[in-house]
């Protein structure tokens, strides 16, 4: 049977396109000649991702209010949201926010919804499946037509559940692990994915339907992990199953295993006790393709990794931010400080933009010391300061052990760290005017560790950073302030 298509025609909105499928959809949809707006909560993300060709779009599904101008003129409507990151009650919000998604497109005139969901076994029973099939079922209760896609493992980078299984594989070479590690499931690399993303709002027998996406295989965890291990030429991990973890109760040391968020991270592993089986034959037909087994979709997420251009700020899982390293951890820890200042944005780029060198680091400078003279101990350039001049920063600049990547003046410069350590390092200033009285200055250091070690190192250090970021913003405000009192 032929397939019929729909028209090609028309602006597609990506509503989450700020998350992991979001933010690879966008690039791929611009490529293809599609006009895309891309939608999240938080707009100055998007921006961050410099589409040139997309429109940018804040809206949030709880907020409905803020759905129309995001829906407007839109004839596809991709539905990529979930509330996992939230914690406790995200299955809650998620049909809150599909209900309110569903009742903007039907009043938009929205021709076709396009959901991803996740494949769903006969007894699930985890909060995260169930979420995932209902938000489904209530974005098919509005008048527009739904294509529900339900996939697999995703494998390609950014994937949680791929993170997940590089960061186990690169973090420990002897695995105590409950016995869901040799549970099945048909992962799907993310090309292959992306593909049937792009074709089937095209394709008029699609509305109204729910299709299965997977690759090729049907594969234990254990297998993936031993592949990946492979793949990256490292040694494979030695896996011993256990029945005494459950999988929450191996949830709750993730935090200290894996980079990925522990929120997300927990919610996937809660439904990792079931088989995953798809039945992929109605959506083969429609949109044939090549599909890729778990091997080449791993080297293919590898080669993508090595493939992407450099960011000019920090941007989550960044190939450069990670020193051109795909064992170092996709997800970055983090620790911030910020404060509210009366200064100007003006004046407080001038106390940014001045940092290092001669100037130090405005607080607690003896432990920026010890830290350098530690690095030139193991023959780092710690003890090497200076920089080009002492107020104007260009990218490539040096200042003492960072080198400058990113410049906006009077909102952001971002600078990596240049000492030694089991993993890379970013440190970015941010300013933003909260009224014509009020500026936040923010400052937050981003650690995309490698292995144990790297962990072991965050960790180590985690409580005095959270006390320096609160004390340097403070610092740059007071003198920022003291500045323009004199001027």
């Amino acid at each position: 049977m032929s397939t019929q298509l729909a028209q090609k025609a028309g602006r597609r909105l990506v509503f989450g396109a700020s998350g992991y499928i979001g933010s690879n959809l966008v690039p791929r949809l611009l490529s293809e000649g599609i006009a895309v707006r891309a939608a999240s909560r938080n707009a100055a993300v998007l921006t961050a991702r410099e589409w040139r060709d997309a429109e940018i779009s804040a809206a949030d599904a709880l907020e409905p209010a803020t759905l129309a101008a995001a829906l407007d003129d839109v004839d596809t409507a991709y539905y990529l949201v979930h509330s996992m990151a939230a914690g406790k009650d995200f299955g809650e919000l998620d049909l809150q926010a599909a209900a309110n998604f569903s009742a903007a497109a039907e009043n938009a005139g929205v021709r076709r919804i396009v959901y991803l969901g996740g494949l769903v076994p006969d007894d699930a029973d985890s909060e995260h499946i169930r979420s995932r099939r209902d938000t489904g079922a209530v974005l098919r209760q509005g008048s527009v037509p739904v294509t529900e896609l339900r996939a697999g493992i995703i494998v390609g980078p950014g994937s949680a559940a791929f993170e997940v299984m590089r960061d186990l594989v690169y973090h420990l070479p002897v695995m105590i692990t409950p016995r869901w590690v040799r549970a099945k499931s048909p992962p799907i690399a993310l090309d292959n994915l992306l593909e049937y993303l792009v074709r089937l709002p095209e394709i008029a027998q699609a509305a109204g339907e729910i299709f299965d996406a997977a690759g090729p295989e049907t594969l234990t965890y254990e297998e993936m992990m031993r592949t990946l291990a492979d793949v990256a030429g490292k040694r494979r991990p030695l896996i011993v199953p256990v029945s005494v973890l459950s999988p929450k109760l191996s949830s709750y040391w993730l935090r200290f295993i894996t980079s990925v968020p522990t929120n997300i991270a927990q919610a996937l592993i809660g439904g990792l006790k079931h088989d995953f089986s798809a039945d992929t034959e109605a959506l083969e037909r429609l949109v044939p393709q090549r599909l890729l087994n778990f091997r080449e979709s791993v080297q293919a997420a590898f080669e993508a990794e090595r493939q992407s251009h450099v960011e000019a700020r920090w941007v989550e899982g960044a190939f450069a931010m990670r020193k051109g390293r795909v064992d170092y951890a996709y997800y970055a820890k983090r620790a911030s400080g910020s404060a509210i200042s009366t200064a100007s944005p003006a004046a407080l780029w001038k106390i940014v933009s001045a940092i290092g060198g001669d100037n130090r680091y405005y607080y607690l400078n003896s432990l920026w010391t010890l830290r350098e003279i530690l690095d030139w101990l193991v023959g780092g350039r710690g003890l090497k300061r200076g920089r080009r001049d002492p107020q104007d920063l260009r990218v490539g600049d040096k200042v003492d052990s960072w080198e400058v990547i990113g410049v906006e003046p009077e909102r952001r410069l971002t600078m990596v760290f240049g000492m030694r350590a089991p993993g890379a390092g970013v440190l970015e200033f941010e300013i933003d005017p909260l009224s014509e009285a009020q500026t936040k200055i923010t400052a937050t250091a981003y650690w995309h560790p490698a292995g144990v070690v790297g962990l072991a190192y965050w960790f180590s250090l985690e409580p005095a950073h959270l006390v320096i970021f609160k004390g340097l913003t403070r610092e740059i405000s007071r003198r920022a302030e003291a500045l323009e009192a004199t001027a």
